[in-house]
């Protein structure tokens, strides 16, 4: 499987962004989870949503509910990170990533057996 995130740029604080991810190799429905994490420079890798592609069910970390949605489009064989009121600190390059099976704890980065090259998302303030 491979995934290919885009969407990435330029904001504002307070903007709106839309990041993608699409795959090839694989369609979504023959895998477990999918997730988006970021990374923001000098710091680790964290989880920021993930989707159950079996019944859509999702979660959305704290740090970012109420204004990231993650959403999918089977037709399309994509996944969406709709993020809404973007702050400075939300800079960070983004990755989609897919797990075969939708394990116990789709938070952690061991869920996930194929990951996207990276966008990055920066927010001025």
């Amino acid at each position: 499987v491979q995934l290919q995130a885009s969407g990435g740029g330029l904001v504002q604080a307070g903007d709106s962004l839309g990041l993608s991810c699409a795959a090839s190799g694989r369609t979504f429905s023959e895998l477990g989870i999918l997730g988006w994490f970021r990374q923001a420079p000098g710091k680790e890798r964290e989880f920021v949503a993930y989707l159950r592609w079996s019944d859509g069910n999702y979660y959305c970390a704290d740090s970012v509910k109420g204004r990231f949605t993650i959403s999918r489009d089977g037709a399309k064989n994509t996944v969406y990170l709709q993020m809404n009121s973007v702050k400075p600190e939300n800079t960070a390059v983004y990755y989609c990533a897919a797990g075969l099976r939708a394990g116990g704890t789709p938070w952690r980065n061991r869920e996930y057996d194929y990951w996207g090259q990276g966008t990055l998302v920066t927010v001025s303030s």
